[in-house]
């Protein structure tokens, strides 16, 4: 067990220097040899809170011939817990006296170091997805990335880069946006893109839910520990609600529509979030996409609101409901008759994920999809950063010309960090 939690780091110490940009594609099979089905694959997770409990239990619920031998976090206790409620439900797969435990900022090294690991699956906070996402990916491992990849345009270039070096490699890269594997939304994609519903008009997606998490400020927690443990409300982490909770709406319509925005024009504001989050309570983002088609988005976190997760995807010929969750997703025509329907299970789409995963990898196939969740990510921050600064944004610049790097120039766990406040319209610049 290691613990490196007290040594400075930035965004370029955190990985080494890139292996140089091929042409990017959105999902890509890169074929290499096939594994013997009885050889077992090692998996790791990096970040053990409830999220990666979820997907690494999701990984050996599915898959055959994996065991998980390693584990990180920030904190070692959060590493204990995970390996001893694995050990119970899967004790077949999993030996709390093996598994290799490492805890601190640098304890994702030492996974990447380890030779006994063949695939990472990372659940930290987002704000760290793509400096350790490039750093598996050079280091050769295969990869399971949750949502979002990125929260500013350096954490994208960054994406780029490792989907990019993947396929070159032949490491596969599957990321934790399960609706793309969930049967009612993949067959009403479909249904949409062969002209169920006619030539798309315009969308609208909504993510609202009554509230978030919060965790005090405990008796000499530095400003390191404090953020990285209240990370949700500090947008260097977390991205704010949209790039974090948001995206998965942004990625199904982004998906529809199969191209990204030309530009996002936004507002929003805050009235309940606690003093020190830098979050907003909601945002509202006008994405005008290629011929003119437009998505008009709304998220929102606010106590005792009422809630609305769901897409609507306005036809020339109907329209399309696509629900969150087990919602299901229904064809209705200008009638108002429905005319198609389609159940779905997001607990059958967590898992799947990970057999696709898995599979791809035995089947010497590995799938890499980092850049379309990349650029979901990136709509997000397009749409946030409109907000935060009341301009219209183009995807062009956050792209090109942005230089947004929320990453901290120093980080160690007793450092000082101030934080950056929330954003005002008008004041907050466009960088």
């Amino acid at each position: 067990m290691t613990d490196s939690s007290d040594k400075k780091h930035n965004r370029r110490n955190f990985i080494s220097a890139t292996a140089a940009t091929l042409t990017a594609s959105t999902m890509v099979h890169s074929a290499t040899a096939a594994l013997p089905a009885e050889q077992p694959l090692r998996l790791a997770v990096v970040g053990c809170g409830g999220r990666g409990t979820g997907a690494i239990n999701d990984s050996l619920t599915i898959n055959s011939g994996v065991t998980l031998v390693a584990a990180a976090d920030l904190r070692v206790g959060n590493c204990q817990q995970l390996v001893k409620t694995m050990s119970k439900a899967h004790p077949d797969k999993v030996s709390q006296n093996s598994t290799k435990l490492y805890s601190g900022l640098d304890g994702y090294k030492q996974v990447l170091d380890d030779p006994d690991v063949d695939v990472v699956l990372f659940a930290t906070s987002p704000g760290f997805r793509s400096v350790m996402v490039q750093a598996a990916v050079q280091a050769g491992k295969h990869v399971f990335a949750e949502k979002p990849v990125c929260v500013d345009a350096a954490g994208y270039k960054l994406c780029t880069e490792s989907h990019n070096t993947a396929v070159k490699n032949k490491t596969a890269i599957v990321t934790g946006t399960q609706y793309r594997r969930q049967v009612n939304y993949i067959e009403a994609v479909e249904q949409i893109q062969k002209g169920t519903i006619g030539d798309i008009i315009n969308v609208t997606a909504r993510y609202c839910t009554s509230g978030i998490w919060y965790r005090p400020r405990k008796e000499n927690m530095s400003d390191v520990e404090y953020q990285l443990t209240n990370w949700m409300h500090f947008i260097w982490l977390s991205g704010d609600q949209i790039c974090e909770q948001a995206v998965h709406n942004i990625d199904t319509f982004n998906w529809i529509m199969k191209s990204n925005p030309v530009s996002a024009y936004a507002s929003g504001g805050r009235f309940t979030r606690p003093a020190d989050s830098e979050m907003w309570d909601s945002m509202s983002v006008d994405y005008e996409y290629p011929e003119g088609k437009t998505v008009s988005f709304m998220c929102r976190q606010i106590p005792n609101s009422q809630a609305a997760n769901d897409n609507v995807i306005y036809g020339t010929k109907g329209t399309c409901q696509i629900g969150a969750s087990n919602s299901g997703s229904r064809i209705f025509d200008h009638n108002g008759k429905k005319i198609w329907e389609k159940n779905g299970k997001i607990k059958d789409a967590y898992r799947e994920e990970h057999r696709a995963l898995i599979q791809s990898i035995r089947d010497g196939q590995p799938i890499v999809e980092l850049q379309q969740t990349a650029d979901s990510s990136m709509v997000a921050v397009l749409g946030r950063v409109a907000a935060y600064t009341g301009k219209k944004v183009t995807w062009d610049f956050m792209t090109t010309e942005s230089s947004l790097d929320l990453f901290p120039k120093t980080l160690t766990w007793n450092g000082s960090l101030e934080s950056t406040g929330w954003a005002v319209p008008g004041k907050t610049k466009l960088v």
